[in-house]
C-alpha cells in the first residue's frame, strides 16, 4: 500500500472546490470540520449574524427621517398610521393585532388605481434603507400608466393591514412594501404585497408577492419595480390577484392590454383554487 508524502499533499482542493459556489449564495456552504464540529470562524460568523438579525427585529425606525424622505420622493405628503400592537414585544406575539389598524379617520377616499403603504414589518432597518428608493422605482414605473395615492406608512403592521388601507383610500390595488423576517444571511430585506381590490377578509392566497429586495445583493430597485408593474397590469386585466395571477417575465407578457396579454389572464382563470399562497 502506497502513502501520500503530507509535504507534497494538496490540502487547499477540498475548500477550494467550495469557492465558486460561495461567490454564487450568502449561504453557509462547506464550512469545513475542526475534529466532529465546524471551524470557530464559522461558529463566530453564526453567532455574529444572529444577533445581527435579533438587532433588525428590534431596532426602533426614525419616523421623521422615513417621513422626510418618502415626502421628497414627490408622491405626496404621507399619512402615518398605527396597528393595534402597544409595543414591540406585543408585535412579536400577537400577529393578529399587527394586521389590524387602530384608527383610519386620518384615511380619506382618492379613487386612485394604486395605493402604496410603507410598513416596518419584522425588519424597521429595511424599510429605513430600502423603503424610500424602493418607494421612488415604483412610483416612476407605475404613474405613467396608473393614478397613485399618498403613500402609508404603518407602523408596528403586518401585511393584512393593507387590506384595511386600501379600502379606506378606495384603491383598484393596494402594494404593502414591508420589511421582510430578517435571516441569518440577510437582515434588511423588503418585501412587497400585492392585493388585487383590498378589503378586510382578504387571504394570503389572494396575494403575489415580490420579495428579497436588498441591492446589491438581493433583487434591485428598478427590477423590483418592473415586476410590480407586470402584476398590477395583470390583476387589473384578470380582475384579481393571487394564485391565479403568475409573472411570467417581461419578454413573454405585453403591458398595453393588448389581446396577447388579456389571453394571458384568462387563460390563468381557470387555475385551481387552494395552490399555496405566493406569500403574505
Amino acid at each position: 500500500m502506497t502513502t501520500q508524502d503530507p509535504a507534497t499533499r494538496d490540502h487547499s482542493t477540498p475548500a477550494d472546490a467550495w469557492h465558486p459556489l460561495r461567490r454564487l449564495t450568502r449561504a453557509r456552504i462547506g464550512l469545513g470540520r475542526t475534529g466532529d464540529a465546524v471551524p470557530l470562524r464559522s461558529v463566530l460568523e453564526f453567532r455574529a449574524d444572529h444577533a445581527i438579525a435579533r438587532d433588525a427585529i428590534h431596532q426602533a425606525l426614525d419616523l421623521s427621517e422615513l417621513c422626510a424622505a418618502v415626502a421628497a420622493v414627490g408622491a405626496g405628503t404621507p399619512t402615518v398610521l398605527h396597528s393595534r400592537v402597544r409595543d414591540r414585544q406585543e408585535y412579536l406575539r400577537r400577529p393578529d393585532l399587527g394586521r389590524l389598524p387602530s384608527s383610519l379617520d386620518a384615511l380619506s377616499p382618492s379613487g386612485a388605481d394604486v395605493g402604496i403603504v410603507l410598513a416596518d414589518g419584522l425588519s424597521p432597518r429595511a424599510l429605513a434603507v430600502h423603503g424610500p428608493p424602493l418607494l421612488s422605482a415604483l412610483v416612476n414605473e407605475l404613474s405613467p400608466r396608473y393614478s397613485i395615492a399618498a403613500p402609508v406608512i404603518a407602523m408596528q403592521a403586518r401585511v393584512a393591514i393593507g387590506d384595511h388601507i386600501g379600502a379606506a383610500l378606495d384603491v383598484g390595488t393596494v402594494l404593502v412594501v414591508i420589511g421582510e423576517r430578517p435571516g441569518l444571511s440577510v437582515a434588511d430585506s423588503l418585501g412587497v404585497y400585492l392585493t388585487h381590490h383590498p378589503r378586510p377578509g382578504r387571504t394570503d392566497a389572494e396575494r403575489n408577492c415580490v420579495s428579497n429586495i436588498h441591492p446589491p445583493d438581493g433583487l434591485g430597485y428598478e427590477h423590483a419595480a418592473a415586476t410590480v408593474l407586470r402584476l398590477v397590469t395583470g390583476a387589473r386585466e384578470l380582475g384579481r390577484s393571487g394564485v391565479a395571477l403568475k409573472d411570467t417575465g417581461s419578454d413573454s407578457v405585453p403591458l398595453d392590454g393588448s389581446t396577447g396579454a388579456r389571453s394571458l389572464w384568462e387563460s390563468l382563470e381557470t387555475a385551481p383554487d387552494g395552490d399555496a399562497p405566493t406569500g403574505g
